[in-house]
């Protein structure tokens, strides 16, 4: 499995359950994964430390003092040690109403650790809405049938599902953006068409009043602002303006 994965340019993972497992995967994974029955085993969590590789840790069946006890095992083998938590609800398959995928925001409060989400629902959504809430690691079971006999078939996904899953999951990563709010390129054309700008609503001769008669707010977006109503109300206009032209700085000012 591990030449293969390597010719098909896949990172091979799996989860150790001894201490054997974990000596004959060290040559073979970057990185262990712990499944969530193996959270509270202490022993094999500090042999795993022991071997100074990342660690993907599931959460599933635990309180978060529990997910606490763990962490502090690790850590006193090896604090420097890179770890993600997996929120996960270990039901084969998980209802929704089950998932509490707030949850895993909570351990990332928590413990200032990257997390991510470790489903076993039925279909994509909820591995999506968790890659929108900023999962780092989402793990789904897979298979090549789900008719197939044994408990983990139900909630894995066949092969044309699992692609559009993780495609779904791209699309995501790239709408999350960086957090700044402000129009991207492609609005500031938009801009121009959509916003409204001050305008004459008649024809305004040079040295005439601006008021509440002669002006209108329309669009398109190229004259003085809307918020600036109210503050040229009584200036003069400097030229004629024509009706539905644009009012800008330079066609007023005070007597």
């Amino acid at each position: 499995l591990k030449e293969y994965c390597d010719r098909r340019g896949i990172i091979f993972l799996s989860t150790p359950f001894d201490f054997e497992s974990v000596d004959i995967l060290e040559s073979l994974v970057p990185t262990y994964k712990v499944a969530s029955g193996e959270l509270i085993n202490i022993p094999l969590l500090k042999y795993i430390a022991s071997k100074g590789k990342s660690m993907i840790i599931s959460t599933g069946m635990a309180r978060i003092g529990e997910v606490e006890e763990a962490l502090m095992a690790i850590n006193e083998v090896n604090p420097n040690i890179e770890k993600v938590l997996l929120h996960c609800t270990t039901n084969y398959p998980c209802p929704y109403e089950e998932v509490n995928l707030r949850a895993m925001l909570t351990l990332k409060e928590a413990f200032k650790l990257p997390v991510g989400y470790s489903d076993h629902t039925i279909g994509i959504e909820v591995p999506i809405a968790a890659a929108a809430l900023g999962a780092r690691v989402i793990e789904k079971h897979f298979t090549l049938d789900r008719s197939l006999p044994g408990p983990d078939h139900k909630a894995s996904l066949e092969p044309d599902e699992l692609k559009s899953m993780v495609q779904a999951i791209r699309n995501v990563e790239r709408s999350l953006g960086d957090g700044i709010k402000r129009p991207n390129k492609s609005e500031r054309m938009i801009m121009k068409v959509t916003r409204k700008s001050i305008r004459a609503a008649k024809d305004i001769k040079r040295g005439e009043r601006i008021s509440r008669n002669n002006i209108a707010i329309k669009r398109p977006y190229d004259g003085i602002k809307p918020k600036y109503y109210e503050d040229i109300i009584g200036m003069v206009a400097k030229r004629d303006i024509k009706e539905d032209e644009a009012i800008s700085w330079k066609d007023i000012g005070y007597e």
